[in-house]
């Protein structure tokens, strides 16, 4: 069963077009990742499967219904851009948002004591919003859109304004979240957040979809790469692309190679056993996410963010 679907959807501020015929199927279970560049239109898009804006055109399912507020109990949401109560304690901000959800207070305030516990806020249970740090802000923020367990929990840009220790500690809770049934889509700019955690990817370029699929997939759309260590010059072997020498001694040079689309290194390896070709190194090089969207989006510099998480 699908928990979230958009239909050729389209979304329109007087001339600009955020996002532009999406459509795309988030199956119940799992962690979905939904990939883009700064202004790519993933936060559009996650505002209009919540109801907080409407869609110019095309369909959207979420739960298995129009989008709208009889969805709230069973959906956390984390917006782009934080906003807590500031003159609110840290554990009765988060029951709050637990009993929006329908949660009793007993229940809502025990699930709020153990995120606030993970997140390390305990000496900051009774604190007032107002006195935190941008980054324990952001965890309360988090506390608040997981207290429910959700069915459907969506997260956008939830690593922004982490630490690397934070941002491992999430990464666990998603997880959990996971694991205990949840359904998680969330937004990152980051590849390397989506390449711990997802099992499905979608990938937005200037408000259109790029690329849908697992992350096999992904790095499938981009040439195999090897470093080879061979007597002879590889150029000739069925399979390759192109291959440059980048060094080598004692009659051995090492090469730089690319392979054919659809030919994979294993079919080199192969190739160069039956058919006598010397080797002494074989290595395959794996592509990155980053990579993948550096080849599908062109790697605009206003658009690839290639920053590094820990």
């Amino acid at each position: 069963m699908a928990i979230l679907k958009l239909d050729h959807v389209v979304k329109r501020f007087g001339e600009f077009t955020a996002v532009n015929n999406l459509s795309f199927e988030v199956a119940e279970g799992g962690i979905f990742g939904f990939l883009g560049g700064n202004g790519a239109g993933k936060t559009t898009s996650l505002r209009m499967a919540l109801d907080i804006i409407r869609p110019t055109s095309g369909a959207i399912e979420i739960l298995g219904r129009k989008p709208g507020r009889e969805n709230a109990a069973e959906i956390g949401f984390l917006p782009e851009e934080r906003g807590l109560y500031r003159r609110m304690s840290v554990i009765d901000t988060i029951v709050y948002f637990g009993r929006l959800k329908g949660m009793d207070a007993a229940k809502a305030r025990k699930e709020a004591e153990r995120l606030i516990e993970r997140f390390g806020l305990t000496e900051w249970t009774k604190s007032m919003v107002e006195k935190l740090s941008k980054g324990m802000s952001q965890k309360v923020q988090v506390a608040a859109a997981m207290v429910n367990s959700p069915r459907l929990l969506i997260l956008d840009e939830p690593f922004s304004g982490l630490d690397p220790v934070n941002q491992k500690v999430l990464e666990d809770l998603v997880l959990e979240m996971a694991q205990a049934g949840s359904t998680v889509v969330f937004s990152t700019h980051i590849m390397q957040h989506a390449e711990r955690l997802t099992n499905r990817i979608v990938l937005l370029s200037r408000g259109r979809k790029v690329f849908e699929g697992t992350q096999e997939e992904a790095r499938a759309t981009l040439p195999g790469r090897l470093t080879l260590t061979a007597q002879n010059d590889p150029s000739q072997l069925p399979g390759i692309a192109s291959a440059t020498r980048t060094g080598g001694a004692d009659g051995w040079s090492n090469w730089a190679v690319s392979l054919k689309p659809g030919v994979s290194p294993g079919e080199l390896l192969q190739a160069c056993t039956s058919g006598g070709f010397a080797l002494r190194g074989f290595e395959s090089h794996r592509p990155s996410l980053h990579d993948v969207f550096i080849h599908l989006v062109g790697g605009q510099p206003e658009t690839v963010n290639a920053e590094k998480a820990s």
